[in-house]
């Protein structure tokens, strides 16, 4: 509740941002797009309009992560007098937007590990072969189609649009600006440079092309997503991008393997020599990068099972329990002896080789919806965020911050200065907390004056999440007591 209209509105982020949609929603339902403001790292300083009427207002932000993903929120206040929250036009579900992201990500992961990678394969493990080339290129084309239409759905979602709204230049424009933007163009690069590789002349020509279209899609998938912003990045990037060039070697060599032992026993028979020595170095720094990678995410094993993102986690280890096991039987079974020329071994190996595939697809829709969960990582972040509020009276008000801004033992901080900001020295400062919604009496926790001009206390336990009361007492001389009171919203 404020008495006069603001000049400006300030969002504070955890991390870097930028801006898409800024909306003000009018006491009579209007909104209006805020389209002036300053962004100044992790604080997104907005100008509103000059003649806003008294009631309650509806600030409305859409703005998209250093990750590249969107995140929406609102902020109500009030000038004047309080009333109902204003009701924008209701939005479409974003519902078929997200599907449509999750699909193009399969088939993204399925082009540059299928398509990129077995060209790859073709041209440096079984050069001068034509198995599989015709499936290979088939993905690859539509890696390449799902790539293109997913600058257009990450537009959709940045900007909260629904599906019919693909056609807008508008969308396109707000999807190229994110971090996605620069994934895309170099992922669409790779792509069309596998797509030329089978088409060169000569040996030397192929393999240079298919190996720039296999670093280049590598090194895509390192430029966005939750892992490329972790910290510290010049660890997290290189793990990402030897991740995926290790997968891409495997997965891409598992088509024309399977094709070349069923077309060709003595091909195939050279082609899995060769396989079988270069595979497990691609394995061990597959899982290496795999664990790294996993243990910056999720940080904590109870986080496994308590965020969506360490479940998604736990249903791919899984499977890769069953890609493992299916390898297994594969290298240690089937393997030796079809490569002594076990005709009926070689198409046992080349059946189990089709189970892997069948397998690496369900990995790639269970990877593909991490696109939706938040890593355990930036939660613990974005909790780790203090709560700061402005207390004001007609005698003294007070900026306090606390931190952590969730739930548990927690540090309080406030500066406290006269009316007219000058600043304010008073003979004792107590911090009274309760929750008499869930039965908390109020606990007071006198503060200590700190060099800063601070008042701090440190032995602050708020146990729950929730909206608490915060009471600070101000005394100001032996006669004078001044209390500002505020609620305080603590995140689990």
């Amino acid at each position: 509740m404020i008495d006069t209209p603001p000049k400006t509105l300030s969002l504070s982020f955890s991390e870097p941002v930028s801006p898409l949609v800024l909306k003000l929603v009018l006491p009579d339902g209007q909104a209006r797009v805020l389209d002036t403001f300053t962004l100044r790292d992790r604080t997104l300083e907005i100008k509103v309009p000059e003649d806003l009427a008294t009631g309650t207002h509806v600030l409305t932000w859409r703005v998209v992560s250093e990750d590249g993903h969107p995140v929406a929120g609102s902020t109500l206040f009030s000038i004047g007098v309080a009333g109902n929250a204003p009701q924008a036009a209701e939005e479409a579900a974003d519902g078929p937007v997200k599907t449509a992201l999750w699909l193009a990500k399969v088939v993204i992961y399925a082009g540059l590990f299928f398509g990129i990678g077995g060209i790859f394969v073709l041209h440096w493990l079984i050069p001068g072969t034509d198995s599989g080339p015709r499936l290979v290129v088939a993905t690859t084309l539509l890696g390449l189609a799902a790539t293109v239409l997913s600058l257009g759905l990450q537009g959709l979602d940045a900007l909260g649009v629904p599906l019919a709204g693909l056609f807008d230049r508008a969308v396109w424009t707000a999807g190229m600006e994110t971090s996605f933007g620069a994934t895309v163009l170099l992922l669409s690069a790779a792509f069309c440079l596998a797509l030329v590789a089978m088409r060169a002349r000569g040996a030397a020509p192929r393999r240079g092309l298919s190996l720039l279209a296999l670093l280049a899609g590598s090194g895509a998938l390192a430029l966005n997503g939750h892992a490329s912003a972790a910290a510290p990045q010049w660890l997290m990037r290189p793990a990402v991008f030897l991740h995926a060039v290790t997968i891409a070697i495997w997965i891409g060599a598992l088509l024309p393997l399977a094709c070349a032992l069923r077309r060709d026993v003595d091909a195939g028979r050279q082609t899995l020599r060769r396989f079988s020595r270069l595979i497990p170095l691609c394995v061990i720094v597959l899982v290496v990068a795999g664990v790294l990678l996993a243990a910056v995410q999720v940080r904590e094993p109870a986080a496994l099972l308590s965020t969506a993102y360490g479940k998604v986690l736990l249903a791919k280890l899984a499977l890769l329990v069953v890609l493992f096991s299916l390898a297994a039987v594969n290298r240690w079974g089937h393997t030796g002896p079809a490569m002594v020329g076990d005709r009926q071994a070689a198409r046992r190996l080349g059946r189990v080789i089709v189970a892997e595939m069948l397998i690496v697809l369900a990995i790639f829709a269970v990877a593909a919806a991490w696109r939706f969960t938040p890593p355990p990582r930036a939660l613990a972040m974005a909790a780790a965020q203090p709560v700061s509020v402005h207390i004001h009276s007609d005698k003294a008000m007070a900026e306090v911050i606390v931190t952590p801004g969730r739930a548990g033992p927690v540090a309080v901080s406030a500066l406290v200065l006269s009316p007219d900001f000058t600043p304010l020295t008073p003979k004792e400062v107590v911090f009274v907390f309760s929750n008499r919604q869930a039965g908390v009496e109020p606990m007071r926790r006198k503060a200590e004056l700190r060099p800063d001009g601070t008042w701090n206390a440190t032995d602050v336990v708020l146990p729950l999440a929730g909206k608490w009361q915060m009471r600070i007492d101000v005394l100001i001389s032996d006669f004078e007591l001044v209390r500002l009171q505020e609620d305080l919203e603590i995140r689990p």
